[in-house]
């Protein structure tokens, strides 16, 4: 295969670093094991966030989300090292994960974990007529 999955996850300079402006990307097909049974669990993962000086890499995500593909993760843990990561490579002004997992069981599970940069406030929105 040309790529493999890996946790490596590459970044590339905010080209306006002076605005604030939300980048919003939604991957649809992130999977990862039940770590009681080893069934995949599927989910759509919604990332939301401001860059400061870094923006993520979209193809080096793509390749971070298919590493969880063999892993065994409750929800919460893997919502929680994700945001973790993508903070750790980008360092962005605010970001919020939300892992939307499919039906289990009769149970759907939604997992939403925020960062904001400490001194950062959002910018107050704007009442359109």
């Amino acid at each position: 295969m040309p790529t493999q999955p890996t946790k490596v996850l590459e970044t590339f300079p905010n080209p306006h670093p002076e605005r604030d402006y939300v980048i919003r990307i939604r991957v649809p097909e992130f999977t990862c094991l039940c770590p009681k049974t080893g069934q995949p669990d599927f989910a759509t993962i919604g990332i939301e966030y401001v860059a400061d000086r870094a923006c993520i890499e979209l193809k080096s995500l793509k390749q971070y989300v298919w590493s969880f593909r063999e892993e065994g993760a409750f929800h919460e843990a893997v919502t929680n090292r994700i945001l973790g990561d993508l903070v750790s490579a980008c360092g962005p002004r605010f970001m919020r994960i939300t892992a939307e997992f499919n039906v289990r069981g009769g149970i759907y599970t939604t997992v939403v974990a925020d960062h904001r940069q400490p001194g950062w406030v959002p910018p107050a929105p704007v009442p359109l007529a």
